[in-house]
């Protein structure tokens, strides 16, 4: 009996790709000039408790053949990870998950990889392992019978990050809203959570998608981290070696909680963490269901997010920066200059109960955006650019990577309470006008606590190294919501 539960359990672990991949190796094999075993031959894919899924096994399946058939040299195969998929006739195809892969590899002490020729360029990027990339079975066959014919992949990945350009629409485009470029230059300087609050027609997406072009460049190391996030979610077949640009991702409202967060029985990466070290960006936050934003509040506040299945878990960077635009009622005039709200307090309380004060807590600025002026819509003058918006934004960076140089933090919305005591303290007169606010607005210790790394970011804006008055007296004016109920 315990047998047959092990065998059931082998079963189990193997997708139907895996299962397959025996018919494709055997013809494979034929069709790249070799013969095929004829005797029983078992493959044995260990450990055997880990669910094994998608055909990346093709290569080592058809190479470990090859070699107990003596047809390819066994000599030098522990020196090499095998990975891809095998077509019928003897082609290598891309699979996922290669640069995750090779960077595993690395740390294992494996030092050469054969991979499918357009994976080739994605797993050069890791330093320190040697890539090979082939098109065909056949090609693999005769590396193995002389290594030295062919010399390893060469990528400069940091170079490809410095030519990166990005696509983001111009800062520029946008006229008047001062208040609202002011908030996007503060959310991309410090990392902050933001969202939009207006009337429809304001400009609020507009803004919010002009955000990545005022971010500062990834470094390699946060390169290579989202692009292994969206390797192993299969986003970089026929694609170059790097995503050299930070992400945005902007799901629907009618998106599901597991595409939000991930999952599947094979566990996948889902938007928030295809957003890592970028933006997720959710119009229209209120119409998005209750409960599908409330997977939000861990990943906020931890920038991972686990994944547990019966027989696995899996973590997931996230570490993202939420940027959210919503009406400020169910017509959207809430608070209009021109066109009245038609709404009753009720009506207006029903729809601010779809989001959870302790969401809403994790979003350090909460702006209001307004109807644009007839006189504003018709100025041919533009503002300033997103290059030198970025410059600033830069700059107040560098002045809080010079401060967290002994830590794990990238940016102050990373900061916890124990730096808020050494980065942020307060005199007597700020800290007197901090009680005020959060007794006046009902200021949880989190949305205080947001607010000092708000004033934390202004002040290194304006350059100052000690927090005042005026920093504090701008981050508390960025708490719209709070303020609407």
């Amino acid at each position: 009996m315990k047998r047959r539960e092990n065998s059931e359990d082998r079963v189990r672990n193997k997708d139907t790709v895996v299962q397959e991949s025996k018919e494709r190796v055997k013809t494979a094999i034929k069709n790249a000039g070799y013969l095929f075993p004829m005797k029983r031959i078992v493959i044995n894919l260990t450990p055997a408790d880990l669910r094994k899924e998608g055909p990346s096994f093709d290569l080592p399946i058809s190479v470990g053949a090859l070699a107990a058939s003596e047809q390819v040299s066994a000599d030098l195969l522990e020196e090499y990870l095998f990975l891809g998929e095998v077509s019928l006739d003897g082609s290598l195809r891309p699979v996922a998950g290669v640069l995750a892969i090779a960077a595993a590899a690395k740390r294992l002490g494996i030092s050469s990889l054969v991979v499918p020729a357009d994976n080739v360029r994605e797993a050069a990027v890791v330093q320190g392992i040697k890539v090979y990339g082939f098109k065909h079975l056949s090609e693999v066959g005769q590396f193995l019978s002389d290594p030295s014919s062919v010399l390893p992949a060469q990528v400069d990945g940091e170079a490809e990050l410095t030519q990166a350009q990005s696509t983001a629409p111009d800062l520029r485009d946008v006229k008047g809203q001062a208040h609202a470029r002011r908030a996007l230059e503060i959310a991309a300087a410090g990392g902050h959570n933001l969202v939009f609050v207006g009337p429809p027609g304001s400009g609020k997406t507009m803004l919010a998608r002009r955000l990545p072009s005022i971010l500062p460049p990834m470094a390699f190391a946060e390169a290579l981290e989202v692009t292994q996030i969206h390797s192993v979610a299969g986003l970089l077949k026929n694609k170059g070696s790097l995503v050299a640009t930070r992400p945005f991702r902007s799901p629907h409202h009618s998106a599901s909680g597991p595409s939000l967060v991930g999952g599947g029985s094979f566990p996948r990466p889902g938007e928030i963490s295809l957003a890592h070290r970028g933006i997720l960006f959710l119009d229209e936050l209120t119409e998005f269901k209750r409960d599908v934003l409330e997977f939000l509040r861990q990943p906020l506040e931890d920038g991972t997010v686990t994944i547990s299945r019966t027989r696995q878990s899996v973590s997931f960077p996230a570490q993202f920066t939420l940027i959210a635009s919503t009406n400020p009622c169910p017509c959207g005039y809430y608070g209009d200059t021109v066109q009245p709200c038609t709404c009753s307090p009720r009506h207006r309380e029903q729809y601010w109960a779809r989001l959870s004060g302790p969401l809403m807590d994790r979003i350090d600025l909460q702006v209001g955006v307004n109807r644009l002026k007839p006189e504003e819509i018709t100025q041919q003058t533009t503002g300033e650019d997103s290059a030198t918006v970025r410059s600033r934004v830069q700059a107040a960076r560098d002045r809080a990577c010079d401060r967290f140089q002994d830590t794990p933090l990238r940016c102050n919305a990373e900061m916890q309470s124990a730096h808020l005591k050494k980065w942020c303290s307060l005199d007597s007169a700020t800290r007197t006008l901090l009680e005020n606010a959060i007794r006046k607005l009902g200021l949880s210790v989190r949305a205080s606590d947001r607010i000092l790394k708000v004033a934390r970011t202004i002040a290194d804006l304006a350059g100052d190294e000690k927090l005042q008055t005026s920093h504090v007296a701008e981050a508390i004016q960025y708490r719209t919501i709070d303020r609407m109920q």
